[in-house]
C-alpha cells in the first residue's frame, strides 16, 4: 500500500479486497469482514476503498450495469464481464505495451491510462441458459 497514513480500517479492507480475490465490490467486501470487524461500517468500506482507488493502491472496475468492483490487481490487464450475472474475470492476454508510442505519433498525447472491458455471457450462465431451452 502507499506511504501515506495506515489505519486498521484500510489494512483491513485491503487484506479483504486481496483474499476475495474475484473483483468483489465494496458491499461483497463489506459482508467479508463485518462479521469478524463490526465496528467498521459499510460507509467506511466505500471510502477506503474510492480513496485507495483514487491513489493508485487498487484498481475500480467500472461496469456498465452494476456496482462498482475493485481489484488489487493494477498493472495492466483486462477483464471479461458477464452480463448475465455481473462475474468479472481476467483475461489473459499481453497489454498492448505500444499504445504510448502509438499515441505519441498521433500528435504528442500522453496516456495517462485505459481500460478494455470486454462483455459477454460466462460459461456458466450459458450452460444455464441452454438448460432452459
Amino acid at each position: 500500500m502507499s506511504a501515506e497514513r495506515q489505519t486498521i480500517q484500510k489494512q483491513i479492507v485491503f487484506n479483504a479486497l486481496c483474499c476475495l480475490a474475484n473483483h468483489p465490490t465494496a458491499d461483497e467486501i463489506f459482508d467479508a469482514i463485518h462479521p469478524e470487524y463490526p465496528g467498521i461500517s459499510r460507509a467506511t468500506v466505500y471510502r477506503v476503498l474510492n480513496k485507495l482507488s483514487e491513489n493508485g493502491t487498487i484498481a475500480k472496475v467500472r461496469v456498465n450495469n452494476g456496482a462498482d468492483h475493485f481489484d488489487h490487481q493494477v498493472f495492466p490487464h483486462y477483464h471479461l464481464c458477464c452480463t448475465q450475472c455481473g462475474r468479472i474475470s481476467d483475461l489473459d492476454m499481453r497489454p498492448f505495451v505500444k499504445l504510448d508510442l502509438i499515441a505519441k505519433k498521433s500528435g504528442d498525447f500522453k496516456i495517462t491510462g485505459y481500460t478494455l472491458q470486454i462483455d459477454g455471457i460466462c460459461h456458466e450462465c450459458q450452460l444455464k441458459t441452454e438448460s432452459l431451452i
